[in-house]
């Protein structure tokens, strides 16, 4: 069984992903900020990370550096979660390592499992 890591400080959002990815047979650990996101990659196993971009504490591409930077982490799939559906900011996250984003207003159940089984397959 896979083990998501979802990083999202709106509890709802949190939530409901959870309960997406649950239902579809994951194992899902949450963080509700960077920094609890970063104690949880390094206490926790994982498969994949879903981060959301605009977190408290530290953001999610303060949280995408780390993990990149991390020879223990830095090879896992992490898929950023933002409603900034800005080029820049989209060009960033994947210069920094990300495998996939989504944009949280347009994110469905499936178009989420999807996002996760593709990116899972890669890597597998």
């Amino acid at each position: 069984m896979k083990k998501i890591l979802l990083v999202e400080d709106e509890k709802e959002i949190r939530e409901l992903y959870a309960l997406y990815l649950t239902d579809m047979g994951y194992t899902v650990i949450s963080a509700e900020d960077g920094n609890v996101a970063l104690q949880k990659a390094l206490a926790e196993d994982w498969d994949l990370m879903l981060l959301d971009i605009m977190l408290p504490g530290q953001d999610g591409i303060q949280v995408l550096k780390m993990i990149k930077a991390n020879e223990r982490l830095r090879d896992r799939p992490v898929i950023a979660l933002t409603n900034l559906n800005v080029e820049s900011v989209i060009n960033e996250i994947f210069d920094l390592g990300a495998d996939g984003f989504l944009v949280k207003s347009e994110i469905t159940p499936d178009k989420i499992v999807n996002e996760v089984e593709t990116v899972l397959q890669k890597y597998s």
